[in-house]
């Protein structure tokens, strides 16, 4: 019997009238499958199916066959399937329930009534294999987002599901933790565990991967393996020579409730640089970003910035959209920053056109990740902040990115990018600063790869 089976599957979201899966067919068995496609081509759509969060929560017209582990999803409940089913959203800030980060982990342990001691052992367990024991006494609170994705992970592995389905689980993640994870879904896999993992960076996981599906038109298409990343010559950066002082620390320390995460900092950049800040889960990669942008206050020491507009995309995209639609976000900025022009341009730039009109939270992750970056993009900022922007972005999303940072850097703006993300630092930053301990060092840029 095969662990998932679906046969002209379609569905439609609740008062839409275009089918997202359509007549779709597949069969998964056994070991680690890659699910591949492009932002809102129904990735998350078909994984949500595999829990029944889809038709059983989210609603809409739903049609066909839907078999996971010999469940009949349209007429079993979500509670059920999640016995089974272990399932980690592409938004970890969402999954938290508990203040603690062990307390967490143990949540869906409780909820199966594992007995304490087991319950004890099995957090630990997954704990470890996430990377993130230390962080057992930590609240939730003060993770990071990379942290809290290894955290989402934890919670899953510590059930032992039989059937894992992951919404992009390497997006935040540094190469210690992704190398974790992968070890994680290997062991989990060699095990007797299914895994279904759909995700835009194809090079975590891919080559661990039995299949490649990819979402096109509401349909499965099995396609065969890539091969590896191909290192190649460092991208060419247009920004300008350094110009004026765009923003200066002086000996800061930053932190939250008067701990210092970083200290005595000596950094600065000038207009036409973009400065791509590297550095593992929690060293202090959003605390630094929040501190430039007068979000954080200093601890000690002092912040110097130019006049004029900042520009901040956080790591949840979501805490940014507000408005009925992603046009009347992007005239929003507009209107406050009293630039001139309007929406058409970004919209273009950054391939929002023909979801102009739809409302941002109606859209997936990778969409709205767009329409946030749309927003702050708006009335070209001189100084641009952004937390790990290529979170849920396929490569078309990427490129425009890159294309618009290094236009900001062209008109002799500044930018600081802070991300895992080594391909999209290899294209657009002229410095890579690393925060290791505490301090900030001077780093090589990498190389660009390509698939």
């Amino acid at each position: 019997m095969a662990m998932v089976a679906f046969a002209g599957l379609h569905y439609a979201y609740p008062e839409t009238v275009v089918r997202v899966l359509d007549g779709l067919d597949l069969e998964i068995d056994a070991g680690l499958v890659l699910l591949t496609g492009s932002s809102g081509s129904g990735k998350s759509t078909l994984l949500r199916v595999c829990n029944g969060l889809i038709p059983h929560f989210h609603g809409g017209v739903i049609g066909g066959s839907a078999r996971v582990l010999g469940h009949d999803v349209l007429r079993t409940p979500t509670r059920e399937m999640a016995r089974d089913v272990g399932f980690v959203f592409q938004d970890p800030e969402l999954q938290a329930v508990y203040p603690t980060v062990e307390r967490d982990a143990a949540f869906g342990l409780e909820n199966l009534g594992v007995g304490r001691a087991e319950m004890l052992r099995r957090v630990a367990d997954a704990l470890e294999r996430c990377g993130i024991s230390h962080l057992r006494t930590r609240a939730v609170t003060t993770l990071s987002g990379g942290e809290r994705q290894r955290l989402a992970l934890a919670g899953v592995l510590a059930m032992r599901p039989r059937l894992l389905v992951l919404d992009e689980p390497f997006s935040q993640l540094d190469p210690e933790g992704s190398s974790a994870l992968r070890q994680a879904l290997v062991a989990a896999v060699a095990s007797g565990t299914t895994a279904l993992v759909a995700e835009h960076r194809h090079h975590a996981i891919g080559d661990r991967a039995g299949r490649w599906l990819r979402m096109q038109g509401g349909h499965i298409v099995e396609l065969p393996p890539e091969p590896p990343p191909e290192v190649v010559a460092p991208a060419r950066r247009s920004g300008q020579p350094p110009s004026e002082l765009s923003w200066r620390l002086d000996r800061v320390n930053a932190g939250h409730a008067g701990v210092a995460v970083l200290h005595d900092l000596e950094l600065a950049a000038g207009g036409g640089e973009v400065v791509a800040l590297t550095g593992a889960n929690g060293s202090g990669k959003s605390t630094l970003l929040r501190t430039i942008a007068g979000l954080l206050p200093p601890l000690a020491g002092r912040v110097e910035r130019r006049p004029g507009r900042i520009a901040y995309l956080p790591q949840n995209p979501s805490a940014l959209l507000h408005r009925a639609t992603v046009r009347s976000e992007i005239e929003w900025t507009l209107r406050r920053t009293r630039s001139a022009g309007g929406p058409e341009a970004v919209l273009e730039q950054l391939g929002l056109s023909a979801l102009a009109d739809r409302d941002p939270r109606d859209l997936s992750s990778g969409q709205r990740q767009r329409a946030a970056l749309a927003a702050v993009l708006a009335g070209d900022p001189p100084l641009l902040l952004l937390d790990e922007p290529t979170r849920g972005m396929d490569r078309e999303a990427r490129a425009a990115l890159t294309a618009a940072v290094t236009r900001i850097a062209a008109m002799g703006g500044s930018a600081v990018v802070a991300t895992h993300d080594q391909e999209l630092a290899a294209a657009v930053a002229t410095r890579v600063v690393e925060l290791h301990d505490g301090a900030a060092r001077e780093a090589r840029a990498p190389l660009l790869v390509s698939p």
